[in-house]
């Protein structure tokens, strides 16, 4: 990371922590502590860490990598049940860690509800990664027979959003 100017502007390089971010996920890395002068900052991804009491005072938390565009945010998708009444439905996992919403605003209908007909390209959700807010394709053709989060839950890359009956 590198300070942009001595200004008022910010001290922080976004493409720098998006890239250090990135390399974070790649190389399987949950912490990176950097310090700059008094300034420290820690990096720490995954949902085990919560900023506490005794964070330090530029405290930044990475929970994922560098979110994909939406166009490249293909879900995960899985034949495996996850109980036996769930037999024959296909799961629609997260492919990216970040909050789960169901509709683009608060104020206006979800993407997908239980009964809905969906495509591969049928957009069944918003994962906000980082105050990006992508959109995910269900990836599959189906009915959708359950949902399995509530808008604002956290959501962990490869967690099962929604079952659908293909």
């Amino acid at each position: 990371m590198a300070r942009e100017s001595k200004s008022n502007t910010s001290p922080i390089d976004i493409d720098g922590l998006q890239q250090l971010m990135e390399l974070m996920e790649k190389h399987e890395v949950s912490e990176v502590k950097i310090q700059e002068g008094e300034t420290k900052y820690v990096l720490r991804r995954g949902a085990q860490y919560v900023a506490g009491p005794t964070a330090p005072v530029h405290f930044a938390t990475a929970t994922a990598a560098a979110p994909t565009p939406a166009a490249s945010a293909a879900p995960a998708v899985s034949a495996a049940p996850s109980s036996a009444e769930d037999s024959g439905l296909i799961e629609i996992k997260s492919p990216t860690v970040g909050t789960f919403y169901k509709a683009p605003t608060p104020e206006e209908p979800a993407f997908v509800n239980v009964g809905d007909q969906v495509n591969p390209k049928t957009t069944v959700c918003i994962v906000e990664a980082m105050k990006v807010f992508n959109q995910i394709p269900a990836g599959i053709s189906g009915t959708i027979e359950k949902i399995l989060l509530v808008d604002g839950d956290t959501v962990e890359f490869g967690q099962p959003m929604f079952l659908v009956k293909p």
